[in-house]
């Protein structure tokens, strides 16, 4: 589970719960905002690259036995070393395990771990976890299915825009972009509560038109910003 994050002051809180109140103000509309640290571990990428890089040190010891074989017995001065079948597996064995554990070491620094990670599975992971916190907190948790959820992932530098059945219906996703553009243009400047903020504003202004509203309109999701 993702440690908690340090990029907003109370205030910062206090301003992005305030956006959401004044953005719901102007429609029918429940606006759920959330903003995690990491949208997920990556394990298993870090596991792929620790598997290539024993692949690659097992490949590199098939094309070029000779050159490796001789310095083992170099750096061991083992004159006499017989190098048996069972010999040379056991040293394969041995060198993809170190290869292994090493890669897995090296991943333990935060920065080239996520580095490492494709951006298309980045993409997809967030996506994965915005549509499952849409599930959990958002989706059809209102009356009238206008819930929308803002999700902000830090460590990835992504972020997502999901809406309940009702907005999605009327509209598009592209509609979406320019909040998306909104709020990553101010978090790129390290500006984060501005991000969420813009992001807040156009997606009101955005749902306003279609579900203006109601005299008896009942807030029914909380307005305070979520952090995991």
């Amino acid at each position: 589970m993702p440690s908690p994050i340090n990029h907003l002051s109370e205030n910062d809180r206090a301003r992005v719960s305030k956006a959401v109140a004044d953005a719901e103000g102007l429609s029918s509309g429940e606006i759920v905002t959330i903003i995690a640290e990491r949208s997920d571990g990556y394990t298993d990428v870090a596991l792929s690259w620790s598997a290539a890089a024993a692949l690659l040190a097992l490949a590199a010891l098939a094309i070029a036995p000779d050159f490796y074989l001789g310095l083992y017995d170099r750096l061991l001065a083992d004159w006499g070393h017989e190098w048996t079948p069972r010999a040379i597996l056991t040293l394969a064995a041995g060198v993809a395990t170190i290869k292994f554990g090493a890669m897995m070491l090296l991943q333990l620094w935060r920065p080239l771990k996520f580095w490492l990670v494709p951006a298309p599975i980045k993409t997809m992971r967030v996506h994965d976890r915005a549509i499952r916190a849409f599930r959990i907190g958002a989706e059809r948790r209102t009356t009238g299915r206008t819930g929308v959820l803002v999700y902000l992932s830090m460590r990835e530098h992504r972020a997502e825009i999901v809406a309940d059945q009702a907005i999605a219906t009327k509209v598009d996703p592209e509609v979406w972009g320019d909040a998306m553009q909104a709020m990553l243009t101010h978090v790129r400047e390290g500006r984060v509560a501005d991000g969420m903020i813009a992001a807040i504003e156009k997606v009101g202004a955005i749902v306003a038109p279609h579900f203006p509203r109601a005299d008896d309109d009942v807030n029914e999701l909380p307005d305070r910003l979520i952090e995991v």
